[in-house]
């Protein structure tokens, strides 16, 4: 994949970000900035807001508030399927995978958003189980291959802004080291990732910043090379 955008642009901005459900405030004034090809992660325990920081990027949430700029355009009134033409591609934690559609299937149902999408023969040769599971029934796949393909459907789309939730969870060691391969490939062709993670030693070797989550608010930004001049910080918000 290419692109014009350039290395240090500010891909997204999300600025003073407030988001609800119904009544319920979630979250509490969110500063982030993710430049084109950075690898930025989402830390924190359970309920601390990373995953609905997702869905409020692409307004999946009840109400939210502030600003949200994507490859330099305002996008916090625009509906979900406008922010995902801007090249915006949403992995969820459930996968969404269509049980009823083989994998092939699945991977061609979401329409292209950007011209310069992987191809099939492309996708495959970074996700060799899923060719040799092509034909292969939504519900009969592993959950490491129903995660791979959750990942490649929206790459051959053409987005190049990865929100990625929880990739790992629940996957064995084996694969995990396969998605670690990916996003490195993914990080290398240039798009940009943010990923919510809870495996911290998966996430700090990939990763070229860390947000830190609590309460729904960011209370430390970490770069790659401060990690062990904060592990006490990181031991009290997530015990590693």
């Amino acid at each position: 994949m290419t692109d014009s955008i350039k290395p240090n642009y500010e891909q997204l901005k999300v600025t003073d970000l407030h988001a609800f459900y119904g009544e319920s405030h979630i979250l509490h004034g969110i500063d982030l900035l993710v430049r084109r090809g950075e690898l930025v992660t989402l830390l924190g325990r359970n309920g601390s807001g990373r995953s609905t920081t997702l869905k409020s990027i692409m307004n999946m949430v009840g109400r939210r508030t502030g600003s949200i700029m994507i490859n330099g355009r305002e996008t916090i009134d625009s509906p979900a399927h406008h922010i995902a033409h801007l090249g915006v591609g949403y992995c969820p934690e459930e996968r969404g995978i269509f049980s009823s559609l083989n994998v092939e299937e699945n991977l061609l149902l979401p329409p292209t958003v950007r011209s310069d999408g992987m191809s099939l023969d492309d996708i495959y040769s970074m996700f060799p189980n899923l060719y040799e599971r092509r034909y292969s029934q939504g519900t009969r796949l592993s959950g490491g291959e129903q995660q791979m393909l959750a990942m490649a459907r929206i790459l051959r789309t053409g987005a190049n802004l990865l929100l990625l939730d929880e990739i790992t969870e629940g996957l064995a060691p084996v694969i995990v080291q396969k998605l670690a391969e990916v996003l490195i490939k993914l990080k290398e062709k240039g798009l940009t990732i943010v990923l919510v993670e809870q495996n911290f030693r998966f996430a700090a070797p990939l990763a070229d910043r860390h947000y830190l989550m609590e309460h729904g608010q960011i209370v430390e930004e970490i770069q790659a090379n401060e990690l062990a001049s904060k592990q006490e910080l990181l031991n009290t918000y997530l015990g590693v």
